[in-house]
C-alpha cells in the first residue's frame, strides 16, 4: 500500500511538474540569453538546447549595464515608490476595509459602491487631470507624484472587506467586554488577525508599484528621477538600436529580481490568505 501511495504521490508530482517547467520556460530563456555574448545571439539564440543553457558564459551584459552611473539612482526611486505606495495603501485599505466591514454610519453603502465604482475605471482615463493637477502643484518629478495617484486602490479596500467581515464578531464583544474602544479593537485585535490579508494587499501593491511604467513616464520627465522601468527602457528605447539582445535581457533580470524575491519571501502569507477565503467561502 506505502509502494502504490508513493507512485501516486511520484506520478502526481510529475504531472504539476510539467506545467511549471512550460510556464517557467520563458524565464529561464530570459536568464539564459542574458549570460550570452551579444555577438553569439546576433546568429542564433537557440544554440545549445533551444538555448535554455547558457553557453559560452558571461557576465558582461549585467557589467555593462550596472555601469551604467544612474541604474542605482533608478533603484533607490522604484524602492522609495513602491514602499511609500505600499505603506500607504496598507494603512488606507485596512482602516477603510474595517470601517465598512464593521462600522456603522451615514452614507456607508454609497460610499462604498463609489470605492468599489473605481475597479470600473481604467488607469489611463484620469491621465490628462492628474497630470493637469499634478503641474499645478509643481509635483512632477518627485517621489511623492509617483506615489499619491497610486494610494487609492479599490481591490486593497475589497480584500481587506472580505477578511474583516470574515472574522467572528465574538472577538470584538470579547474585547469591549475588557473595555476596550473602537480603536483598540482594531489595533490589537482585528490588525493581527488581518496580517495574512495585510500581506497579500502589501505583495500586489509592491509588485504594482514596482512594474509600473505609465505613471512614471508621464510625470517623471529628469532622468534622475526615473524608476527602474523607465530608467532601463529609456536605455532600450529602440530594439533596433541597443546594443544587442544579451543587454535587453539582462535589463529584464535585474527589473524583475527584486520582486521575484519578495514573493518568494512572502510566498507563504499569499497561500495562507487563500486558504482562509477559501474557507470563509
Amino acid at each position: 500500500m506505502k509502494t502504490m501511495e508513493n507512485r501516486r504521490l511520484a506520478l502526481l508530482y510529475t504531472m504539476l511538474a510539467l506545467p511549471a517547467f512550460i510556464w517557467m520556460v520563458p524565464t529561464l530563456w530570459m536568464v539564459s540569453l542574458s549570460l550570452q555574448p551579444n555577438a553569439l545571439l546576433a546568429r542564433t539564440t537557440s544554440n545549445t538546447f533551444w538555448g535554455l543553457i547558457p553557453y559560452p558564459l558571461t557576465l558582461d551584459n549585467y557589467v555593462n549595464l550596472l555601469a551604467h552611473g544612474q541604474v542605482h539612482v533608478w533603484f533607490f526611486n522604484s524602492l522609495v515608490v513602491a514602499l511609500g505606495m505600499t505603506i500607504g495603501v496598507l494603512v488606507l485599505s485596512t482602516t477603510a476595509g474595517y470601517a465598512f466591514a464593521r462600522l456603522n454610519f451615514v452614507g456607508k453603502k454609497t460610499l462604498l459602491v463609489l470605492v468599489l465604482l473605481g475597479l470600473m475605471i481604467p488607469e489611463q482615463a484620469v491621465f490628462i487631470p492628474l497630470y493637469t493637477l499634478f503641474s499645478e502643484l509643481g509635483w512632477h518629478n518627485s517621489h511623492h507624484g509617483l506615489i499619491i495617484p497610486r494610494l487609492a486602490v479599490p481591490i486593497g479596500v475589497f480584500i481587506m472587506i472580505q477578511f474583516f467581515r470574515g472574522v467572528t464578531r465574538d472577538v470584538e464583544e470579547a474585547a469591549r467586554i475588557d473595555g476596550a474602544n473602537t480603536f483598540q479593537i482594531f489595533w490589537h485585535v482585528m490588525l493581527p488577525l488581518a496580517r495574512p490579508a495585510m500581506m497579500t494587499v502589501a505583495i500586489l501593491t509592491f509588485l504594482y508599484a514596482w512594474n509600473d511604467y505609465l505613471w512614471p513616464l508621464v510625470s517623471a520627465q529628469r532622468t534622475e528621477h526615473f524608476t527602474i522601468t523607465l530608467g532601463l527602457a529609456s536605455l532600450q528605447s529602440n530594439f533596433a538600436q541597443s546594443e544587442g539582445l544579451g543587454s535587453v535581457m539582462a535589463s529584464g533580470v535585474i527589473a524583475s529580481m527584486p520582486v521575484v524575491i519578495l514573493f518568494l519571501i512572502f510566498q507563504r502569507y499569499v497561500v495562507r490568505a487563500v486558504a482562509v477565503g477559501g474557507s470563509k467561502g
